[in-house]
């Protein structure tokens, strides 16, 4: 039985703008007063799990129990296949300590220099924890390419080099509600509403 979110206070525990920003949006609809773990102050926990799921409760739980509240976590990153699949759960460490995602995207490139497979999925952890430990889960992915040079300023992260299957925009040049109805955050977020907040008010 799924544990379901009864206050309408929330902690997201990311200290990725990008990421907080997208977050809120989808949360908007269910009235909840959302607070990143950057806003409070919140230290980020080493992310020592191997997979999205460990790392996205691990960051669930401690910011959690720091803030005495629901907190939402999120793991997500790039999946290659002929890079065996890198970066994966260190997608954003790929960019740096500056968190330069330019830079990132070139070492994908550059990774990919003479492979004919452009094959990529998005992958998205998202980790609901209240401060006694309780964790629900939930994963959601989306298929695509990997285009060069990149295309759009929109979105953050690789979004300007993936070009979901079906689409001939990229993440960087969809507008956001787009990205939002199709994303691998998307989906674990559907999921996530269904099982833990009901319809919007």
């Amino acid at each position: 039985m799924r544990r379901r979110l009864t206050g309408d206070r929330l902690i997201i525990a990311s200290h990725n703008p990008g990421k907080v920003a997208e977050i809120a949006d989808l949360l908007r609809p269910f009235g909840v007063d959302v607070q990143s773990a950057s806003a409070l102050g919140l230290a980020e926990p080493e992310e020592t799990g191997v997979t999205f799921a460990e790392n996205a409760a691990l960051k669930a739980r401690a910011a959690a129990a720091a803030a005495g509240l629901p907190a939402l976590a999120d793991d997500s990153g790039l999946v290659v296949p002929a890079l065996d699949g890198a970066p994966g759960i260190y997608s954003a460490r790929w960019a740096g300590p500056r968190k330069d995602f330019r830079r990132a995207i070139e070492t994908v490139e550059e990774a990919l220099a003479g492979k004919r497979d452009r094959r990529a999925h998005f992958a998205c952890a998202l980790a609901l924890a209240w401060p006694d430990g309780h964790v629900e889960l939930f994963e959601g992915t989306v298929h695509g390419t990997l285009v060069w040079p990149p295309r759009g300023g929109r979105g953050f992260g690789y979004d300007p080099m993936f070009q979901a299957d079906g689409r001939k925009e990229t993440f960087g040049e969809m507008a956001p509600a787009e990205k939002h109805r199709i994303s691998h955050r998307a989906r674990a977020f559907a999921q996530l509403v269904e099982a833990c907040f009901g319809d919007p008010s």
